[in-house]
C-alpha cells in the first residue's frame, strides 16, 4: 500500500512538472523547448531507475511517441480562444452537430458489435476459410476512405441490395458509411476477446452437460465482455471520426432532432469542420473542433473507466 501511494506521489510530481515545462514554453513562445525537456527528463527517469542504456533509449523513444501523439494536442488546447469555444457551446447549430455526431456513430458502433459478434465467434474457430473471411473482415481497412462511400453508395444506393432504403443525405446512409469503415476494429476486438478464453472452462462446461449455446451465453461471452466492449468503443470512435465515407454519402444529413421536435439539417463533426474552415474562419473551426474533442474525449474516458472495472461503473 505504502508503494503505491509512494508511485502515485512520484507521478502526480512529474505530471505536475510536466504541466508547468509547458505552460512555461508555450508563455515564452518557445514550445519545441518542451518537446525537448519531455524526452530529456524522460531518460532522466530511466537514468534514476537504473534502467541502463537500454532502458534510457527505449524511454527516449516512447518520449518520442509520446510528444508526437500528446504534444499537438496539448498546443492545440493552449491556443484556444475560451470566449470562441463558450459561443460555440451556446450555438444551436453546433448543438444540432454533436447530437448526430454522437447518435450516429453509436447506432454504427451497435450494429457492428451486433452483427460482428457471431463473425468473430466464428473466425475464433478457425473454420475453413477463415483466412478469407478474415481478409474480408480488413478489406475496408485499406480501402481509401472516399472510395468507401463511393462504395456504400454503389452497394445499398439506387440500384444496390436495398434500392427502397433512402441512403444519400440521411442518417442511414451515415450509419452504413460509418459502419463500413469501423467494423474491421469491432470484429477484430472481439475475436481477441473470444481468442482469450481458455477452451478447457468452456469443455468443462460441456461435460457437465450444458449445451453449446448455454456454454457461449454463461462462460464464453461473459470471459470475453470486456473484448466486446472493446470493439464497440472502437468502432464508435472510429465512427466520430470518419469524414470520407460520410463526406460522400451523407456531407448534409436531414434527421429528427428531438430537442427543437422538427426535422433538421447538420452535418457529421468531421464534415461540420470542414465546412466551418471553409467558410473562411479558422478560429472558429478550431473552437468547434475543441468541443467535439472535449466530449468525444470525455465519452471515451468513461466508457474506458467501465470496460476496466469490468463493466461495472463506480
Amino acid at each position: 500500500m505504502t508503494d503505491r501511494i509512494g508511485d502515485r506521489t512520484l507521478l502526480l510530481a512529474v505530471l505536475t512538472v510536466q504541466v508547468v515545462a509547458f505552460a512555461l514554453s508555450v508563455a515564452l513562445g518557445y514550445p519545441t523547448l518542451y518537446a525537448v525537456f519531455m524526452v530529456v527528463s524522460a531518460i532522466a527517469l530511466a537514468y534514476g531507475a537504473d534502467a541502463g542504456v537500454a532502458g534510457m533509449a527505449g524511454a527516449a523513444l516512447a518520449a518520442v511517441l509520446l510528444v508526437a501523439l500528446a504534444f499537438p494536442l496539448a498546443l492545440f488546447t493552449a491556443r484556444q480562444d475560451p470566449g470562441l469555444v463558450l459561443e460555440k457551446l451556446r450555438d444551436p447549430a453546433v448543438h444540432r452537430m454533436l447530437y448526430v455526431s454522437l447518435y450516429a456513430p453509436l447506432l454504427a458502433a451497435a450494429f457492428a458489435v451486433l452483427t460482428g459478434l457471431p463473425l468473430a465467434y466464428l473466425l475464433s474457430r478457425d473454420p475453413p476459410g477463415g483466412a478469407l473471411l478474415q481478409s474480408v473482415v480488413d478489406l475496408p481497412l485499406v480501402v481509401p476512405h472516399a472510395v468507401a462511400g463511393i462504395v456504400v453508395l454503389f452497394g445499398f444506393g439506387e440500384g444496390g441490395a436495398l434500392p427502397g432504403l433512402p441512403v444519400l443525405g440521411t442518417v442511414v446512409g451515415a450509419v452504413l458509411a460509418m459502419t463500413f469503415v469501423s467494423a474491421p476494429y469491432a470484429v477484430n476486438s472481439i475475436r481477441n476477446g473470444f481468442d482469450s478464453v481458455d477452451s478447457r472452462v468452456e469443455h468443462a462446461a460441456r461435460v457437465h452437460g450444458a449445451s453449446r449455446f448455454e456454454t457461449f451465453r454463461r462462460v464464453t461471452l461473459p470471459l470475453a465482455a470486456r473484448g466486446v466492449l472493446t470493439g464497440g468503443v472502437l468502432a464508435w470512435a472510429r465512427s466520430v471520426s470518419e469524414f470520407g465515407a460520410v463526406a460522400v454519402v451523407a456531407y448534409t444529413i436531414r434527421f429528427f432532432y428531438p430537442p427543437a421536435w422538427e426535422t433538421v439539417s447538420s452535418s457529421h463533426a468531421p464534415v461540420f469542420v470542414f465546412k466551418t474552415y471553409l467558410a473562411g474562419s479558422l478560429d472558429e473551426a478550431n473552437a468547434v473542433a475543441f468541443v467535439l474533442l472535449a466530449v468525444s474525449i470525455g465519452i471515451f474516458v468513461v466508457v474506458r473507466r467501465v470496460a476496466d472495472d469490468g463493466g461495472r461503473v463506480l
